[in-house]
C-alpha cells in the first residue's frame, strides 16, 4: 500500500527557498518512479519534476528547471523537491505522485496511481 504525505509547504517571500518532502508510510518508495506536480489557484495540475525508480535519471518542466532540484533518497522512503529562487508565479498546492510500472519519467496526471493530499507553497512579491 502507498500512502504519500508531503511536507513542508509555506509562505516564502520571492528570491526564497523551500524544500519539500514527500514520506510514504506504506511500501517502500524504491518500487516507484516518483514525481511532483503543482496546482496553481484556478489552473489545471501541472507536472513539475520526475525522478526514475533507481534515481539516476530526472526530469524538470522548463519553468523550473535551473530552480528546483528533484531527489530521492530510497532509504528514508522519501522524496525531495528543493526549491530556490522562488518566484510568485510559483505558488501553488504542491502533490507528490508515484507510478509503479514505469521506468522513464511520464509527465501526465493520468500516467500517476498514487497521490498525496498536498502542501501549499505561497510566494509573496
Amino acid at each position: 500500500q502507498v500512502q504519500l504525505v508531503e511536507s513542508g509547504g509555506g509562505l516564502v517571500q520571492a528570491g526564497g527557498s523551500l524544500r519539500l518532502s514527500c514520506a510514504n508510510s506504506g511500501r517502500t518508495l524504491s518500487s516507484y518512479a516518483m514525481a511532483w506536480f503543482r496546482q496553481p489557484p484556478g489552473k489545471e495540475r501541472e507536472f513539475v519534476a520526475g525522478i526514475i525508480r533507481g534515481g539516476g535519471i530526472t526530469k524538470h518542466a522548463d519553468s523550473v528547471k535551473g530552480r528546483f532540484t528533484i531527489s530521492r533518497d530510497n532509504a528514508k522512503n522519501t522524496l525531495y523537491l528543493q526549491m530556490n529562487s522562488l518566484k510568485p508565479d510559483d505558488t501553488a498546492v504542491y502533490y507528490c505522485a508515484a507510478n509503479q510500472y514505469f521506468s522513464i519519467v511520464a509527465t501526465a496526471t493520468s500516467d500517476y496511481d498514487y497521490w498525496g493530499q498536498g502542501t501549499q507553497v505561497t510566494v509573496s512579491s
